[in-house]
């Protein structure tokens, strides 16, 4: 009877599929997967798959998760795709019931009980995505991972500085949300890759695979916004914690000229989500005074 049980478990379809996506970082992905590995996969009830995914490292990331992390499937791109094309690759071949996007400087602790999250999702059909309360080395919340749509209006009060000013309130407070309770459960616009559990085959089918001409920044707030308009809600679930040591890629240690070019793309991203959802929208001299806006933040005066 035993045999019988485990060769039933081998082959059911795995509870949660965790994907990170890696790129010169290995000291970081160690890190997590050794924290994911203690803190979650030793005690979870459900049957969970690692995939690694990494954007041709040459730091000996590869190596290191094929000799000390066998339990964990990897996954060469080939190149560095970015993040979008990366994880696709893996989503691509996910059939878990619900898939992760974790990032590779992230660490579980006794408070990153991802079966809180998946018990959520199994008793709210009509989430699409989930995340738990992202945090910084500091405690503090990761502001990334608590996002509101970002209207112009909530990118005029922001980088205006009205949200700082006025963080309670919902009429200036919306790009981060700062207006809501960080302690209670609630919906929120977008979430941020680091960490985020959403349904594989309502993504597959009905939401499509991340938005590739993002090569990193904005693809999570994208993709969000297609799950909304799928008409499925984002959750905030402080009741699991994650630390997000941030900024940890290879990508952010590259050469100064390679870390100009991502630092453009940051606000470069800024208008290919404009130009995808709200273009059509507003006027064609509001998209000038933009492109003006970030030309002047990239450094270009």
């Amino acid at each position: 009877m035993i045999k019988k049980a485990s060769k039933i478990r081998k082959n059911k379809k795995a509870d949660l599929n965790i994907i990170l996506l890696n790129y010169n970082a290995q000291f970081w992905l160690k890190k997590t997967l050794t924290s994911l590995k203690k803190f979650y996969l030793n005690k979870t009830k459900y049957q969970v798959e690692v995939t690694v995914v990494d954007n041709d490292s040459t730091d000996g990331s590869p190596v290191m998760v094929a000799k000390e992390f066998r339990w964990a499937k990897l996954i060469k791109s080939g190149g560095n795709i970015g993040f979008s094309a990366g994880n696709n690759l893996a989503l691509k071949q996910s059939t878990a019931r619900y898939t992760m996007l974790l990032n590779s400087d992230t660490e579980f602790h006794h408070g990153s009980n991802l079966d809180i999250l998946i018990d959520y999702l199994d008793e709210n059909p009509q989430v699409g995505i989930i995340t738990p309360r992202v945090e910084l080395p500091n405690g503090s919340l990761d502001q990334a991972s608590h996002r509101g749509e970002p209207t112009p209006w909530a990118a005029l009060t922001y980088f205006s500085g009205l949200a700082k000013i006025f963080p309670k309130s919902s009429l200036f407070g919306r790009y981060h949300l700062t207006f809501k309770n960080l302690n209670e459960i609630h919906e929120i616009d977008c979430c941020s890759g680091a960490a985020m559990i959403f349904p594989t085959k309502f993504m597959l089918e009905k939401v499509g695979l991340l938005d590739e001409r993002f090569f990193m920044y904005a693809e999570d707030l994208d993709w969000c916004h297609r799950f909304r308009e799928a008409g499925k809600k984002i959750i905030y679930h402080p009741g699991v914690q994650l630390t997000h040591h941030k900024y940890k890629s290879g990508i952010k240690s590259s050469s100064s000229r390679f870390s100009k070019k991502i630092h453009n793309m940051f606000y470069d991203t800024m208008l290919l989500y404009y130009d995808k959802w709200y273009a059509a929208k507003y006027p064609k001299f509001f998209r000038t005074l933009l492109r003006y806006f970030l030309f002047i933040k990239k450094g270009g005066l």
